[in-house]
């Protein structure tokens, strides 16, 4: 397992706080039966508070939690057991997949994260790989991923939907169809 640990918005990783970080972080391995390849780490200051951003890439999967605290070791310890709940969630409902004998695929595999500024409006560029799954494994990757929406591909339909997360708690699809009407 690699570590990118990185300041934002002026603030400086020290050694002490990039051990720190690696330690809380490592412990997640032990409960993750897939390889995990890289585990990025985004440290911001701000003037109210402290923000850490963790995202772990592993075999097919992605998962990503952030945390706000008064100080950054104290958002590090928050974001560590967040991640390590997501973590055994996410095992939880693999063993209940291959239990099942389903078929379980998981989707969305992000290849690059590009920061690239097109205007003042734009200020972050995703490029992801859509493959097909159903609405409840959107659900869970989206969970996974600790994110408010998500793009998939409907396994059945194999048009692209945006699924996002109401705010009574229930959750919606957006379904796309391409407009094949010709202009006259």
């Amino acid at each position: 397992m690699t570590f990118e640990i990185v300041g934002k918005n002026g603030f400086q990783v020290t050694q002490a706080i990039q051990e720190y970080a690696e330690k809380k972080l490592s412990k997640i391995d032990k409960f993750f039966q897939q390889d995990i390849q890289k585990v990025r780490v985004v440290l911001k200051v701000y003037p109210n508070f402290h923000k850490v951003e963790v995202t772990i890439h592993a075999d097919h999967v992605t998962i990503r939690a952030e945390e706000k605290a008064s100080d950054m070791y104290e958002a590090i310890d928050v974001v560590s057991d967040k991640m390590m709940t997501q973590v055994k969630r996410y095992q939880g409902k693999q063993h209940q997949h291959k239990h099942h004998k389903t078929e379980h695929k998981t989707a969305l595999s992000i290849d690059a994260i590009e920061k690239d500024v097109f205007a003042k409006q734009l200020v972050r560029n995703k490029k992801i790989t859509l493959e097909p799954m159903t609405i409840e494994d959107a659900i869970d990757h989206m969970e996974q991923l600790d994110h408010d929406f998500f793009i998939f591909l409907d396994k059945k339909t194999h048009q692209s939907h945006l699924l996002y997360k109401r705010d009574d708690g229930d959750y919606a699809v957006i379904e796309t169809e391409l407009d094949h009407k010709k202009d006259a």
